[in-house]
């Protein structure tokens, strides 16, 4: 996806009329503040008819007058920060162009995208430069009309100071005590849409962190505030992929498997049957987004192999080999995910989501306080992991014992996961338990990527001795991964022994 990208740094402040703007000189490296220049700005904003967008703290709109007149999405990275996407104004005549809403399809999926606010903006623009002239920051003084484009209702009015950063870094700071002793206040709208939407935005969801669950509370409580953030950083891990970030491939399919293994976990306190079709898509999904993942994964693991080697051993081009197949499987991977991310089966997967974490199917059992219901329930997970590690010692050959230990690595990562569930209400103890859970899912982890890297290996090797290569460093590269699984295999009991092996609900009261 290609557009104009920036990352805007600014903060917002709600002025009361009468306020004027202060001499700005005295902040550090600030000279001078030039002449102001005053314009007239036109924005219409486009979202949801249910402010999907603006519900996430995103904003889309279409802006006239001023030097970046165009379409601007606004995507919100840290109290301060934001990433925005431009396209011209000549883009999306019959509506927001088809490339800004590409980056947004886990918010606004097929639904249809529509004004829902004008806002016409009296702005002037103090800069602030430094001795060279640079422009550190601008300080826009904004008198703002804002109206709804169809219900009719009056319009609002208001005036706001927004300081953004040009050249200059670190003077947010004391700027803001210039504004604030002036009579600013900092602003109680992240933008202008919301203040402009007010009552029409349903506040943010959930517990603050000064409020998070305790150990009384229902063990449904936990459990929804658990899901509700793991689809929200499903969502933004969609966005950093569908922006070209690799890493969201691996981010958004960890997001999946932590939602998928709580309602696993925390099956007892569901109605029956209630997840089952939930979790079996986000199964689905994991699925579309491994291909690329796994070969991201191996393409660095034998690639770092490869250069660890002898010269004088690497005969033939072996990275350049391994390079291209993988990357190529790496693209072939990434674009059947995008496909399939653009698709209404994933659309409907995202509503199921949505509307499974507003409103749970809980069953009785949800209702038990979190210091008993919980601990029965990572017990559980951890009897499942000892339970399969039991059929890694019985395992009849190589084979079979390969496919226990990739069980055992997925139950660890169950337990480790639903320690994190815990976090908030047990502390350092539900920490340490999914640490020591963590331990065994990275090493068999590793373990797995041995089995994978050897079939890999065998297949390359055999196209290039087809096609008249030596494949004798492919072969080495195999014994060495063969003799890495078996240190691994042979490390990896005794991390079983650091498990709790009491009942967790004294354990995680120690």
């Amino acid at each position: 996806m290609v557009a104009d990208q920036h990352t805007e740094v600014e903060r917002k402040y709600d002025v009361p009329p009468g306020a004027r703007v202060p001499e700005l000189t005295s902040v550090p490296e600030v000279d001078r503040v030039a002449p102001a220049d005053e314009v007239e700005l036109d924005a219409t904003y486009f979202d949801t008819a249910g402010l999907a967008l603006a519900r996430a703290g995103i904003t889309l709109r279409r802006r006239t007058g001023g030097a970046d007149a165009g379409w601007h999405l606004k995507l919100p990275v840290s109290a301060d920060i934001r990433s925005e996407v431009r396209r011209p104004l000549e883009e999306g005549h019959g509506g927001a162009p088809a490339e800004l809403l590409e980056y947004v399809r886990a918010f606004v999926r097929d639904q249809e995208v529509a004004p829902v606010m004008s806002v016409r903006n009296r702005r002037v623009v103090h800069r602030l430069l430094d001795a060279e002239g640079r422009t550190l920051a601008e300080l826009c003084d904004d008198h703002v009309t804002a109206q709804h484009p169809a219900d009719g209702s009056p319009p609002g009015h208001w005036r706001e100071w927004e300081v953004e950063l040009v050249d200059g870094t670190d003077l947010l700071e004391p700027v803001e005590t210039l504004l604030l002793n002036a009579g600013a206040r900092p602003a109680g709208s992240s933008s202008k849409l919301a203040r402009a939407l007010g009552e029409r935005l349903p506040g943010p969801t959930g517990r603050s962190r000064a409020t998070r669950p305790g150990r009384n509370d229902a063990t449904g409580v936990l459990l929804t505030e658990y899901l509700s953030e793991h689809v929200s950083r499903l969502k933004q891990e969609d966005l950093r992929l569908r922006a070209g970030d690799d890493e969201g491939v691996h981010q958004m399919r960890i997001a999946a498997r932590r939602l998928r293994s709580a309602l696993a976990t925390y099956r007892d306190v569901l109605a029956p049957g209630s997840a089952e079709g939930l979790r079996a898509e986000l199964k689905w999904l994991g699925g579309v987004l491994a291909p690329a993942r796994d070969a991201q994964v191996l393409r660095e693991r034998l690639g770092e192999l490869v250069r660890h080697q002898p010269a004088e051993l690497v005969l033939g081009p072996v990275p350049q080999r391994i390079d291209n197949e993988l990357g190529a499987s790496f693209r072939t991977g990434r674009s059947e995910a995008e496909l399939a991310l653009a698709g209404k089966r994933y659309f409907r997967l995202l509503d199921r989501l949505d509307t499974f974490t507003s409103a749970p199917p809980f069953s009785e059992a949800a209702q038990q306080p979190i210091r008993r219901g919980v601990p029965r329930l990572l017990q559980a997970d951890l009897k499942r992991v000892r339970k399969r590690h039991r059929a890694v010692e019985e395992a009849p050959d190589q084979h079979a014992q390969d496919l226990a230990h990739h069980e055992v690595r997925k139950a660890a990562k169950r337990l480790r996961y639903a320690a994190e569930t815990a976090r908030p209400v047990f502390g350092k103890r539900a920490k340490r338990l999914g640490t020591r859970a963590k331990r065994i899912q990275q090493m068999l982890g590793e373990h797995q990527d041995t089995v994978v890297a050897r079939d890999t290996l065998r297949e390359i090797g055999v196209q290039a001795h087809l096609d008249g290569e030596n494949g004798f460093t492919f072969g080495r590269l195999h014994a060495l991964e063969q003799g890495r699984a078996a240190e691994l295999e042979r490390e990896y009991p005794s991390l079983l022994e650091h498990l709790p092996t009491r009942k967790l609900r004294s354990w995680l009261d120690h």
